[in-house]
């Protein structure tokens, strides 16, 4: 890369758009070969203003094919010198980077970005624009809204109680309502509930805001701990209206009311009633269940009489005329929901069952110009986002689902294409806002590049549709490069290394190409008019023209062209009226260099300047600013504090110089000040003067001057200190000492000294019970004191005053302090062992952390030796007073435990935890190192090891009494012990480990006289257990599925393998596909296929091989759904007694090779379908066996693993039968006497009924003729009664009883009768609850 553009380039240029705008591609070949690619922005650098001194960047992403070349250049000025200008490529984001790290005004310029390969240049252009230090931006300007009463903001406001019925509003006046709105809205909503009162600029009120805040905060604060996080008043999912807010009561009794339109609201705590205020934690939720219209109205929640939250329900007469739908997209496209409303609404809700959704990055609200369609744009929709989304419109809602599926194709975008497409977006929008508002686009620009008139055709090329004038663009004539861009109005209007000037035309030219007349025609805009030339021969011409020039009044500034030839002479001009040397400006020629210098600047030298030479002319318009200017002396002055004493005066002044109208304003801690009863401002054309009257401590702070013109703003900053007497001490008052004969005790100095420090402190005393107190006298500015004047048992108050240099202030009054109680302190640290030998023990310990109010005076040091339950005093002689102590009565070989108390003025505490034992002996020495490490087992995430105790060698190695293990992986330096504790075994399991880790093992053996030597396995050792070939397991695995279409498939295989295996699925010889999942473990692999289709089908083999070997195993996966049933069904017989079946194949057939088909048949004799034939696969089959006389009809069905398809009938068959003369001869008939008495067949049966179901009795009859048949209950007839459904069909008689009761109970008898005699049953009927 190089701050220098290419010099040579093809004569082939075709002129290309990229999809980036501002970008523009010369291709130098007719025809790009296959593979190749012009160099192209993805991103292209982005303007930058900055402040002199800071660093800048431009920042670009380039791709093509073969890799771009990146180059930087810039209009004015070369970019060789390395420290001002670092070029750099990043190679992690792919960023082509220029750097100046250090920006000065004379680099605000036009700066280019080339990208240039074997078959093309993009080109790209971007701005840099400097500040001064010390100037800013203009702001908005104000409205003209009066300000505050400085005594209002200085003196504390006394809060008046508010009532509940607001004040009506006033003609010309803000209503009251939308302040008290405000109040309780974040800040993101101002613009929207000024909106709906009418107010379109709010700006002016948030003054007047701020200090009423400030009113309501103090007023809550006398019944409110905390306030946070309140919420205005919505309608839910649900359908219930709610608001809520988290609140913390000073005073949990303090009662809690809600007013609507200042009429109280009765509420509860039951969520079912019209009005509810719910309580969990410190949220407070106040719900309306089932809102109507005339629930619409101000609701407001206060705390006693303290107004807390207020917020505005409103139910606008609107129905949605389109609801939303429900919506099906793939993951990471955008979901749009989209409601018409019946009438105008310039918002309405969005959310989701437990949220809202508010305008962001994630969620995209808009609303059309009409306010009637409303939209949520759900963007990059994740799985999550799935569920119901409803839009809420006054008391209405619609609601829809949104499904999110997972991209078949497995394609997520990632974070970085999300960034560069929101990046790229932004870029484009600028990009339109610079073209509508912009002198000169970089389109234009780009139109004039040299690029596209090199050669022969040099001469014919137009400069002028590079950016003129103060918009920063920069042209060229012929050879003149027309690049240019939005620029700072240092920008120039030369040419880039070019021959020509982008203000001067060539009478020759004859427009360039079609394509640039065009543009200029469309969007050329200028700041000045063109200077039109008169000569019409060849002859000198600019390599660079004049540049529209702004100065400050004052400073120096210089006009400058080049000239094709360095031997043309040339004049200046200024209005039209010729410049020469003795007019007080330097005009100098240096070659083809002229150039034309003012030292001093006045607003008399702004003025259109023109240099001719041999007919052509090149202008530029000099701009003289005169920007507010402060004296240095002065201002160092101003910056000093102004200290004045509470009640006095106090006053700045500073003198000014600057262009008029001059605006100036003062600010006090960023609170514009205007006059007032204690505020005075005077203000002259070269000074301004502030006055502030009776200053009071509150007043202290930042004091500003704000001075202003069309030319710049400039600010000095100062500080006022007011002096007064301090604020009183601050709580808490801790107790420090309370002993029998003193108290002491601390406090926290005032909050606010006074502006001077804390002298002394007045202290006085009352004791409990009595009216007097005493004045104890002054103490030093230490906030603690000691009483030691005190009665034991005595309780005492205490009055603190803090002093400085301008009073006292008021009192702080202590809680009552008791003196004389007897506070034990706790117990000590438990004792540790610092050293120990065979007749001496060395320990130490820490303090308690609880003193008993008074100070440690010593420590009592107990022992108790193993194997007895005595503790004796170790200290005879007196408390210990350190926390250290040497025990010296020990017998050496005997082992100990020791405890320690502290001791105040109270007496002695409870001892500490006693320590563990020790024994009493000299320092052992370090033990040997141990023998025989070995591994004895291994898996995934263990190993365990075993050794061999080390021997004791006397003198040298002491015996081992612990070990450590310690492990390292291959990778680390760091050994990781695995014991905090010694073990006294010598085995150990270590556990947690990576699987397939490589670790370093080693095992140290200690004692009290420390650790020993390592001793390490000689090999690494790795987390996995014995090798084992892959094998499978399972007794019942299938090796054929059968899986219906669209349903779930999922094959678990497990198998045994170690060391962890490969694992490998392919279907039918090949990898399987994207949407087939798999997931493996150590023990198993599955195969999961979410939604299977047919094309699933097929063999799926899995391979699972490690270092030992390999295993395959394969299944059958048959994906299938119920077939689709054959064609029609054709009848053929050739033969007699048969019939031949033929149909059309199944649509199936071809798709399932297992489809088959079944024949079923029925005749007219037995009137049964019977399987004719089954397993048939071809289309064809002949039935036997066909008797003439009958009908025959035939199914046929398609069959395969799912089961029958829908059966194809064939017409009726039948063969007629030919019939021939029959004769009967009929047997004489014998009469027979056939006549019977009644009798029963089957009688009548006991039953148990529920009670109201049905109950049904039957019996069998016989008898010829046919008995008549009678039924009875309980000896009553029932034949007549319509509750009993009776029936007698060929001898077998029933009854119904429809829903069986309590009344039917009883006896049923059934009595049959006919002329030879009659016959009875009878049966008994429970009916059971």
């Amino acid at each position: 890369m190089s701050s220098k553009t290419p010099q040579e380039e093809p004569k082939v240029v075709i002129k290309k758009r990229s999809r980036v705008p501002g970008v523009m591609i010369n291709q130098f070949v007719e025809q790009l070969p296959l593979g190749q690619a012009t160099p192209d922005f993805t991103r292209k650098p982005m303007p930058v203003t900055v402040q002199e001194g800071k660093k800048a960047f431009f920042k670009a992403m380039v791709n093509g094919q073969p890799e771009p070349a990146v180059t930087w250049s810039r209009n004015k000025g070369e970019m060789d010198d390395p420290e001002n200008y670092k070029i750099r490529y990043d190679e992690r984001t792919q960023e082509h980077i220029l750097e100046i790290p250090s920006v000065q005004l004379d680099q605000a310029d036009t700066y280019k970005c080339f990208a240039t390969n074997e078959y093309g240049k993009a080109i790209c252009t971007v701005v840099l624009n400097v500040f001064e230090v010390g100037f800013k931006k203009k702001p908005q300007g104000d409205n003209g809204q009066g300000s505050q009463d400085f005594r209002k903001m200085l003196k504390k406001t006394t809060v008046v109680k508010r009532k509940k019925q607001l004040p009506p509003k006033k003609e010309g006046e803000i209503d009251p309502k939308l302040w008290e709105l405000l109040l309780s809205a974040p800040r993101k909503d101002y613009e929207r509930i000024c909106l709906e009162f009418g107010v379109t600029d709010f700006r002016w009120m948030l003054k007047k805001l701020k200090q009423m805040e400030k009113e309501r905060v103090e007023e809550q604060a006398k019944v409110v701990e905390n306030l946070e996080n309140m919420k205005q008043i919505e309608v839910k999912p649900s359908g219930r209206a709610e608001f809520s807010f988290d609140m913390t009561l000073l005073d949990h009794n303090s009662a809690i009311n809600v007013y609507k339109d200042g009429a109280s609201v009765p509420y509860d705590d039951d969520e079912n009633s019209k009005h509810s205020l719910k309580k969990t934690g410190t949220n407070y939720v106040f719900s309306i269940n089932d809102p109507q219209k005339e629930d619409a109205g101000l609701y407001q929640v206060d705390v006693e009489e303290t107004n807390i939250l207020t917020t505005d329900f409103q139910v606008p007469d609107v129905e949605f005329a389109a609801m939303i739908k429900d919506i099906k997209v793939t993951e990471s496209e955008d979901a749009v929901f989209q409601c018409v409303l019946s009438t105008p609404l310039n918002r309405i809700v969005w959310s989701k069952v437990d949220s809202s959704l508010e305008h962001g990055d994630k969620y995209e609200i808009t609303v059309s110009e009409d306010k009637v369609t409303h939209t949520l744009r759900v963007k990059n929709c994740q799985i999550a986002d799935n569920g119901a989304y409803y839009a809420i419109a006054g008391i209405t809602s619609s609601s829809a689902s949104l499904k999110v599926e997972a991209d078949p194709h497995g394609r997520k975008e990632t974070k970085t294409d999300q960034d560069d497409k929101s990046k790229l977006q932004l870029e484009n929008k600028q990009k339109l806002q610079k073209e509508r508002q912009d002198v000169g686009t970089a389109k234009d620009a780009e139109a004039g590049n040299d690029v596209a008139h090199e050669g022969a055709s040099a001469v014919q090329g137009d400069g002028t549709n590079g950016g003129a004038g103060k918009t920063g663009g920069d042209g060229g004539d012929g050879f003149g490069d027309g690049s240019g861009g939005v620029g700072s109005e240092n920008s120039g209007k030369d040419g880039d290394q070019d021959d020509g000037d982008g203000k001067n035309k060539n009478i020759l030219d004859d427009g360039g190409d079609k394509n640039a007349t065009d543009d200029k025609k469309k969007k050329r805009s200028r700041a000045g008019p063109l200077v039109p030339d008169t000569v019409v021969e060849k002859g000198v011409r600019f390599v660079s023209g004049l540049s529209d020039t702004v100065v400050n009044v004052g400073e120096r500034v210089e006009l400058s062209c080049k000239l094709s030839s360095e031997t043309s002479e040339g004049c200046w001009y200024k209005n039209g009226k010729l410049l020469t040397n003795q007019e007080g400006v330097n005009i100098i020629k240096d070659g083809s260099c002229h150039s034309m210098t003012i030292d001093c600047c006045n607003k008399d030298d702004a003025a259109v300047y023109r240099f001719e030479a041999e007919g052509r002319k090149s202008e530029a318009s000099l701009d003289v600013h005169d920007p507010p200017k402060l004296d240095l002396d002065a201002l160092g002055n101003f910056k000093n504090a102004v200290i004045v004493k509470a009640g006095e005066n106090a006053q700045w002044k500073l003198p000014y110089s600057g262009g008029a109208p001059m605006n100036i304003q003062w600010y006090k801690d960023d609170d514009e000040l205007l006059p007032g009863i204690n505020v005075k401002i005077e203000t002259s054309d070269t000074e301004s003067q502030l006055r502030l009257t009776k200053c009071q401590r509150k007043d202290s702070g930042e004091v500003k001057i704000k001075l202003k013109n069309e030319f710049g703003t400039i600010e000095a900053v100062s500080k006022l200190v007011v002096l007064d007497k301090p604020t009183p001490p601050q709580c808490p008052v801790d107790i420090i000492e309370s002993a029998v004969t003193s108290v002491e005790f601390k406090w926290k100095p005032p909050k606010d000294n006074g502006g001077s420090p804390i002298t002394n402190y007045i202290i006085e005393r009352q004791q409990l019970g009595r009216n007097k107190w005493i004045n104890i006298g002054e103490i030093p500015g230490k906030p603690t004191y000691k009483d030691s004047d005190v009665d034991p048992g005595r309780r005492y108050c205490y009055r603190i005053r803090a002093k400085n240099g301008e009073g006292v202030s008021d009192y702080l009054q202590t809680e009552d302090i008791p003196a004389g109680v007897l506070r034990y302190p706790g117990p000590p640290t438990t004792p540790k062992v610092v050293s120990a030998y065979k007749d001496c023990i060395n320990l130490s310990w820490c303090p308690p952390c609880d003193t008993g109010g008074t100070k440690i005076v010593g420590y009592n040091l107990e022992k108790n030796k193993i194997g007895t339950n005595y503790w004796s005093l170790v200290n005879q002689n007196g408390p210990v007073a350190d926390t250290k102590y040497a025990v010296k009565d020990v017998f050496e070989g005997a082992a100990y435990q020791f405890r320690v108390s502290a001791i105040n003025l109270s007496g002695a505490g409870d001892p500490s935890i006693p320590c563990d034992a020790v024994t009493a002996r000299n320092p052992m020495k370090p033990p040997g190192k141990v023998t025989d490490l070995k591994l004895t087992s291994s898996s995934y995430t263990t190993f365990s090891l075993a050794w061999i105790k080390p021997k004791e060698v006397k003198g040298v190695e002491d015996e081992a009494q612990g070990y450590y293990v310690e492990i390292r992986p291959i990778e680390s330096l760091e050994w990781t012990r695995c014991n905090a504790i010694p073990i006294t075994l010598t085995s150990y399991t270590v556990i947690g480990l990576k699987a397939m880790a490589t670790y370093w093992v080693r095992v140290i053996a200690t004692n009290y006289g420390g650790d020993g030597e390592p001793c390490s396995l000689d090999n690494y050792v790795i987390a996995m257990p014995p090798p084992v070939k892959p094998k499978f397991k399972g007794r019942n695995m299938k090796t054929l599925m059968v899986v219906r279409s669209g349903n779930t498939v999922r094959l678990n295989i497990n198998f045994e393998a170690s060391p962890l295996p490969d694992i490998t699925w392919i279907k039918d010889g090949v990898p399987v596909a994207k949407h087939v999942t798999i997931t493996n473990s150590d023990k198993g692999s599955q195969l999961l296929i979410p939604t299977s289709e047919r094309s699933d089908s097929g063999i799926y083999t899995i391979t699972v091989k490690n270092i030992v070997g390999q295993e395959s195993f394969n299944v059958e996966i048959r994906v299938t759904d119920d077939p689709k049933p054959p064609g029609p069904v054709e009848l053929d017989q050739n033969i007699p007694g048969t019939v031949t079946l033929t149909w059309t194949p199944s649509p199936d057939e071809k798709r399932d090779d297992r489809l088959h088909y079944m024949v079923s048949k029925r005749d007219s004799f037995k009137r049964t379908w019977r399987i004719a034939a089954d397993n048939l696969f071809n289309n064809k089959f002949t039935i036997v066996n066909i008797l003439p006389g009958r009908e025959y009809n035939f199914r046929v069905f398609a069959k395969n693993d799912m089961g029958l398809s829908a059966p194809s009938e064939s017409p009726m068959f039948a063969i007629k039968k030919e019939k021939g003369k029959f004769k009967v001869n009929m047997p004489q008939i014998k009469s027979l006497d056939f006549e019977s008495p009644p009798a029963f067949i089957v009688p009548l049966k006991r039953r148990t009924a529920p009670q109201g179901y049905e109950c049904y009795m039957t019996c069998a009859v016989k008898g010829d003729p046919a008995p008549r048949v009678t039924w009875y209950r309980n000896n009553i007839s029932l034949n007549t009664n319509t509750n009993y459904y009776i029936t007698n069909t060929c001898g077998v008689c029933s009854m119904l009883i429809l829903q069986v009761g309590p009344k039917d109970n009883g006896e049923y008898k059934v009595i049959i009768e006919n002329k030879l005699g009659a016959a009875e049953s009878s049966m008994t009927l429970n009916v059971r609850d």
